[in-house]
């Protein structure tokens, strides 16, 4: 007879400790690849932190940071940063009654932003003061299986929690990160949430996930010098919210770049950018010269798309010339600015939720599945909207 604190011999465990346990003793000690006890990302890493000679049962190094490292950092990522002051402020905010913190990397993993702060009731930590300094590198190269390595590494969202970190004295930590990425389809960044010695009381995918999509959004649009950035949703008051869908077109009326919303709504093949963008009029079935009129509304525009669906879009020209060499190329006179109607009262998060779930299951004749492949979310934010 075993003992009761002896593992299983099957995968039916009692509790998420006692799986990644197994999944532990399988790999690392049986050489037992434990498919479906983990997720392929965290056996990839902990596959490729073997191959580079590391060992699990050492300590995770996390090395010294110099000033001149600090600087070179925050230099050669200044667009990334500026795109992202904003949400980080925001971000703090919504974490500051969790255990969570907020750390951006570049794309290679290095530390270029926080939201750590030390107090009293985070006097337990003692990672994240280490880990969430200015300057440190988080690649799996440096510190083995995290979220935010993974996802420098592999580019996709990811998550990783407790003892599926590959060194033990990182395994006190829980993380979930999302990528960010430019114009070109790069990456340029990984934003992560992390919390040391307690797990996260909430979904923190989604939460890193809706920041992660609004500092990309404003990356782009940063980014977009020479454009006319289009916005759309299935619903106006998306427009201004991290599910909005984006789009950059040239001045002779091609698609430089789509994000994921976007490309999504537009039925576009997902993956690297196409070396010559499709024809505008193709995706939005009117001319460029109607788009760029559209930017003359100060109020989202309903639009018929030659894929069935009713968008709501709003367009600006961006150009560093003063939006006149885009404006001369589409055949349109400077528009004048107007200013945007005032509104009564902004919709809260949880209504915008709300009202983007109604539409998107409307849109897809009640299918989750499909809704939540159009929103870009899961479908647990669907069935959570659907229950509130």
């Amino acid at each position: 007879m075993t003992e009761p604190s002896a593992l299983p011999a099957n995968p039916f465990f009692a509790t998420p400790q006692q799986r990644v346990a197994l999944a532990r003793q399988r790999f690392f000690e049986d050489g037992v690849r434990p498919s479906g006890i983990v997720s392929e990302a965290v056996i990839q890493s902990w596959t490729r932190c073997l191959r580079s000679h590391q060992d699990p049962r050492a300590p995770a190094a996390f090395e010294p940071v110099t000033p001149s490292r600090v600087h070179s950092a925050l230099r050669s990522n200044r667009a990334l940063l500026e795109a992202a002051a904003d949400e980080l402020k925001r971000l703090q905010a919504t974490l500051a009654g969790t255990s969570g913190t907020a750390i951006l990397t570049d794309a290679q993993g290095v530390v270029v932003g926080t939201t750590f702060t030390r107090s009293r009731s985070r006097s337990h930590e003692q990672l994240m003061p280490v880990s969430a300094r200015i300057g440190v590198n988080l690649a799996e190269e440096a510190v083995g299986t995290t979220a935010p390595g993974i996802t420098a590494r592999s580019g996709q969202s990811c998550i990783v929690m407790g003892s599926e970190h590959f060194f033990g004295n990182v395994q006190m930590m829980h993380c979930a990160a999302a990528p960010i990425r430019d114009m070109r389809g790069r990456l340029a960044g990984v934003l992560d949430l992390s919390s040391e010695g307690l797990p996260f009381g909430f979904d923190a995918a989604s939460v890193v996930g809706h920041y992660a999509a609004e500092i990309e959004n404003r990356l782009l649009c940063a980014q977009s010098t020479e454009h006319l950035v289009v916005r759309l949703q299935i619903a106006p008051a998306l427009l201004d919210t991290p599910m909005a869908g984006l789009v950059g077109i040239t001045g002779d009326g091609r698609l430089d770049w789509a994000n994921g919303a976007a490309t999504r709504l537009l039925g576009l093949p997902a993956g690297p950018p196409l070396r010559e963008g499709p024809i505008a009029e193709d995706c939005f079935g009117v001319t460029l010269a109607a788009l760029a009129d559209l930017a003359r509304h100060g109020t989202p525009q309903p639009l018929p798309l030659p894929n069935g669906l009713t968008l709501w879009l709003r367009c600006e020209w961006r150009a560093r010339d003063g939006r006149r060499h885009l404006h001369a190329a589409a055949g349109q006179p400077l528009p004048e600015a107007r200013p945007a109607p005032a509104r009564e009262r902004a919709a809260t998060l949880r209504e915008t939720e709300q009202q983007a779930v109604t539409g998107a299951l409307a849109e897809c004749g009640g299918n989750v599945s499909k809704a939540a492949r159009l929103l870009g979310v899961s479908r647990g934010l669907i069935y959570r909207n659907l229950k509130g």
